[in-house]
């Protein structure tokens, strides 16, 4: 088959792809993003009409999925990692429920939090769920999981959880392609109340997910992504999964002379953990985000016998990305720095592109907010967070998606005046519908301004679920048609904008300001 130079996020769209997928859901996050907009662009998934539509959020995306699992087809729903707090409830549930078609989840962590409000790893919401994961340690892997992970979860009757991180995900390789197998034929739950969760046959279905544990723990002591390599130097046994595999071995490029066991398919194998054990000295663990598999080890082996080193005990940074230099340190191997930055060199923060309309909302707003003494801002999820660093600073909270409302809600509810919430379009659709509903039943002296850029910019300008739409959902959740107010934001309509701000804050309960104007990004490549 032919050869392609591949990011990791491309490499598993393709495997996906070629392993008989019928569908992709997702809502855009980096560094996941990439993953359906290949799909998208693919013209093997046009031609196979896979469907790949983006999603509300990660929430639906996980339920569409799981809908597309319950007739026989092989499914994939993809997210960032903070997105799989969103898609936590049905997450959980499909694990209990398992599958009828192949369902891979797919979550992309994002270790030294690059474009994230956190550094969670998912592989503990795997051990939650009491599913099976695979982390990939290079592109090929990456393919070859997504290709085999949808006939591997219909073999083992769950969803699989694959996870990537930042680097991997974002990062090239060669990858050797596989033959293409067909789609499922549509076909209904040989158990017809196998998807119906009431507590007597959830009840059922759990005893069957805790019976399937060994069958899971025997399919990860014999996978292809779990190998032992054994070494002269017993000193120091090497536990390395995913993506810390690669750094290893970058600094052993002849060989490691320690005994090795490369970790891809949990749950954890026992058998060559058990085998290092009894033979080295010490255990050194190399893995991308929190001690998973240190703490775990630490807890089956003897007290102090070996000795488990790794990002817990400090002998690896328990924050942020690893590399092999970070490795190379934990080993004592000597590595050449590049010459110091020079003090002349800058660092530049991200900024609002010029011409962006947040800009334009953002110094009317800020210009109002000046004129209260108790004004607070609460922001949101979006290219407008950066409208908390200068020359704005306009913003006081950055939670999560569509936190904006119900924290300014919240606060208005302490007493606070004025409390306003800045939301952009995407956001909105994605989790600020049920917070602005909340803010409605209880006519909550709010302000929300919904920044209206018409696309989801922040991840590359994916379509807006709410597009041409908000006006009407505002309507119908009960917002007064008189306070739904539509703004231009342009230096022309300044003072415009700042007067139907201080309106909007003076009027007693719930009013939405919404300036639109279209992304300047996504203008440009409509104009080419």
């Amino acid at each position: 088959m032919e050869k392609l130079l591949l990011l990791a996020d491309e490499a598993i769209a393709l495997g996906a792809l070629d392993g008989g997928l019928s569908g992709v859901y997702a809502y855009p996050g980096t560094p996941s993003t990439e993953i359906t907009e290949y799909i998208q662009q693919s013209p093997q998934g046009k031609a196979s009409e896979v469907h790949c539509k983006w999603s509300a959020n990660e929430k639906t995306a996980m339920e569409a999925a799981v809908g597309l699992s319950f007739v026989g087809k092989r499914a994939m729903v993809c997210m960032k990692h903070v997105g799989l707090n969103v898609a936590a409830d049905p997450f959980m549930n499909a694990a209990v429920t398992g599958i009828n078609g192949g369902l891979i989840v797919l979550s992309a962590d994002d270790p030294s939090m690059h474009s994230s409000q956190n550094e969670q790893d998912s592989r503990f919401y795997g051990k939650f769920a009491l599913i099976p994961v695979l982390e990939p340690s290079n592109q090929q892997e990456a393919y070859d999981m997504a290709y085999e992970g949808l006939e591997l979860s219909e073999k083992l009757g769950r969803p699989i959880l694959l996870r990537i991180t930042t680097r991997l995900a974002h990062s090239r390789s060669g990858v050797i392609r596989k033959p293409c197998k067909p789609q499922n034929a549509m076909k209904m739950p040989a158990n017809k109340r196998q998807f119906i969760l009431l507590p007597a046959i959830a009840r059922g279905r759990y005893a069957e997910l805790l019976a399937s544990q060994d069958k899971f723990q025997e399919s990860s002591e014999n996978s292809v992504y779990n190998t032992f390599t054994d070494g002269g130097n017993k000193q120091t046994g090497i536990i390395a999964a995913g993506i810390g595999y690669n750094y290893l071995m970058e600094n052993f490029p002849q060989g490691c002379p320690y005994p090795v066991l490369k970790v891809g398919q949990y749950p954890l194998p026992l058998k060559p953990i058990e085998k290092m054990a009894a033979e080295c000295e010490s255990i050194m663990v190399i893995e991308e985000g929190y001690p998973l598999i240190e703490d775990a080890i630490r807890g089956m082996l003897p007290p102090k016998k070996p000795i488990i080193r790794g990002r817990g005990d400090g002998s690896l940074p328990r924050q942020g990305e690893l590399n092999p230099d970070i490795v190379a340190k934990a080993f004592g191997i000597q590595k050449t720095e590049g010459k110091p930055m020079p003090e002349v060199v800058k660092m530049r923060p991200p900024a609002l592109c010029q011409g962006c309309g947040h800009r334009d909302m953002y110094a009317a707003l800020k210009d109002v907010v000046a004129e209260y003494t108790q004004a607070k801002v609460f922001g949101d999820i979006g290219c407008y967070t950066l409208g908390a660093l200068p020359p704005y600073t306009a913003i006081d909270s950055c939670l999560d998606m569509g936190a904006s409302i119900t924290m300014a809600k919240g606060a208005a509810d302490g007493g606070l005046h004025p409390s306003i919430a800045v939301i952009g379009d995407s956001t909105f659709a994605h989790s600020g519908i049920t917070a602005l509903l909340d803010a409605v039943n209880e006519n909550s002296p709010i302000t929300v301004i919904i920044s209206d850029n018409e696309t989801t910019a922040m991840t590359g300008g994916q379509d807006s679920a709410d597009f041409g739409k908000i006006e009407s959902i505002c309507r119908g959740i009960g917002v007064p048609e008189n306070h739904i107010r539509v703004l231009v934001p342009l230096k022309k309509n300044y003072e415009e904008m700042k007067q139907v701000i201080r309106e909007e804050i003076e009027h007693n309960g719930v009013s939405v300001i919404i300036p639109r104007r279209e992304c300047v990004q996504t203008l440009k490549r409509k104009k080419k």
